[in-house]
């Protein structure tokens, strides 16, 4: 049997663009002799939908959009995910379903069996759970069809049915595994991912055919990759990362699929980081309609960076860099910033802040009297420089990219309605080591960015020689801290067994717990970790708790 894989960007709610996606798929797929189609997960509707799922109008959409679908199933199959209505009145009012249509119409449907409910995912507050199995039949082949299931989920299922699906559908004899994917993309998940789908065709001496959505939707960041892997875990086709793609495969057997194309070539973590921020602007302001963006370049290596993906991502005449000099700025940090944008050939303004920042002070001085200059007046200027950014957004319509970065955004070293604004945070999960690897990584070729960007001390520049290391760890020391507290989720004993100084720990963890607040303030950021600051992250504000 020929089966395509139709890797697809989807839009959340954008029912006639993925309605059209979805046909097009089907007749390029059958074009080159596929008998059946299949998709990603909830790809009619597209993934995570969220409360949009709580309107009945959405579900009606839904169901026109695959009776519209099914139309053009005459020669060809296809296997489409999309929420089902529960008949029965307990429980949950809807399935997270797979639609088999063929001939015209709906033959078939099976449904999700383990919901997770866990650091992004939150499918119990919409779905019931399945408790049925049965094969799907078709060309004289039992497809074993899950939904984003592996047999590591233990935990995140429904408490009523513990199995694994798999386990039930192996007894009834399959010949293929079928496995529609909206898996979204962290740093650490390819391997996890591929060992996953590896373990499965092992476990069950199957072959799998694995489809993963792809694109960005908001926070979240879909880098498809979607595998045909056989019975013995080898990978016989790898579908692009974080790109469209449509493409056939013939399964021959049960127990083996053949393809003349290698298996894929493993990817660097910096690669994917950098792919995926990419992805991540250009689906948000392509799936909100925005065209250009705005973005304080500073001469430090955080707004540089946003700067060069962001021109990658939107192209160098749509990106706006305004500098803002203050009376601290140092004339390299200028310098550096100018060699930048005639590098990127990308369009930039100069506002010096003086004028300003000074003027704020006259009006404040019968307030703040003889009293020492302190954060008060740092926090200011950059007030002003967000205030400046802003009314340029209003203006031109640009939409102003934030450049904090996880290790600031963790420990709070940024000033809320100042350098925190933003409409989206492009690097708010990247730690400011990784961001000096990325940086590396765009000047892999030639030197796009000044070395003296790169090389020289991190500063703020708010007041006379300022330094980060002034009120931060050195980031070598912070980000290994952060990592193991955000990411690996270890409290104060493990990190001091791990070697760290215990009066560091605490101070740490207590700028992370105490600043819970400004991120609780901050613009959606783009999700490349295991676990970052937003909807994966669900803190207390006025937590106290240090272990």
């Amino acid at each position: 049997m020929k089966i395509g894989l139709a890797q697809l960007n989807i839009h959340v709610g954008n029912f006639k663009a993925n309605t059209d996606k979805i046909i097009h798929a089907l007749h390029t797929a059958e074009a080159q002799g596929a008998e059946l189609v299949v998709y990603s997960e909830l790809c009619v509707c597209g993934y995570p939908s969220r409360d949009f799922l709580e309107f009945d109008d959405y579900i009606a959409k839904c169901k026109e959009a695959i009776d519209e679908i099914a139309k053009h199933t005459t020669k060809t199959a296809v296997l489409i995910g999309a929420p089902q209505r529960n008949p029965q009145t307990e429980g949950k009012d809807l399935f997270n379903s797979a639609w088999f249509l063929y001939e015209g119409k709906v033959q078939d449907i099976t449904h999700k069996t383990l919901l997770p409910t866990y650091d992004i995912f939150d499918e119990c507050r919409y779905f019931e759970a399945n408790t049925e199995f049965k094969l799907f039949e078709f060309k004289g082949k039992k497809l074993a069809i899950t939904i984003c299931e592996d047999i590591w989920n233990v935990g995140n299922h429904n408490p009523l049915y513990t199995a694994c699906p798999m386990d039930e559908l192996v007894k009834l004899k399959p010949d293929l595994m079928i496995n529609l994917s909206a898996s979204p993309f962290s740093y650490a998940q390819y391997d996890e991912r591929m060992n996953v789908v590896r373990a499965n065709c092992l476990r069950y001496n199957l072959p799998m055919i694995y489809v993963n959505q792809v694109g960005a939707q908001t926070e979240l960041i879909f880098d498809g990759g979607s595998v045909v892997v056989d019975a013995k875990g080898n990978t016989i086709e790898q579908l692009s990362f974080f790109e469209e793609e449509i493409r056939v495969v013939e399964v021959n057997s049960q127990r083996s699929t053949v393809n003349d194309s290698p298996p894929a070539t493993s990817h660097q973590t910096t690669d994917l980081i950098h792919d995926a921020l990419i992805l991540g602007i250009r689906d948000y302001f392509a799936k909100l309609g925005f065209k250009k963006a705005i973005l304080g370049l500073s001469g430090g290596i955080d707004s540089t960076l946003v700067l060069c993906l962001a021109v990658e991502a939107l192209g160098k005449d749509n990106v706006m860099s305004v500098l803002l000099p203050s009376g601290f700025s140092s004339s390299h940090s200028v310098d550096d910033s100018l060699q930048l944008v005639k590098n990127l050939g990308s369009p930039h303004e100069i506002i010096p802040i003086e004028a300003p920042f000074q003027s704020y002070l006259s009006t404040l001085q019968p307030f703040f009297k003889e009293l020492p200059f302190n954060i008060a007046e740092e926090n200011l200027q950059a007030r002003v420089r967000g205030t400046l950014l802003m009314a340029m957004s209003n203006k031109f319509g640009y939409i102003l990219l934030n450049t904090t970065n996880k290790s600031e955004a963790a420990v709070g070293y940024g000033t809320l309605y100042g350098d925190m604004c933003g409409g989206l945070a492009v690097i708010g999960d990247v730690y400011k080591t990784q961001v000096y690897e990325l940086a590396h990584y765009i000047n892999r070729n030639s030197e796009i960015i000044p070395k003296n960007i790169i090389t020289k001390a991190p500063s703020a520049e708010l007041r006379p020689g300022q330094k980060d290391s002034d009120s931060l760890p050195d980031y070598d020391i912070l980000d290994k801290v952060l990592y193991q507290y955000i990411e690996k989720r270890q409290g104060p004993k493990e990190l001091v067994a791990m070697g760290f100084d215990r009066a560091l720990v605490d101070r740490i963890l207590r700028m992370v717990n105490m600043n819970e607040w400004k991120r609780f303030q901050a613009p959606p950021i783009l999700r490349v970790s295991p676990k970052a600051f937003g909807m994966g992250r669900r803190m207390p504000i006025e937590g106290k708790y240090l272990g």
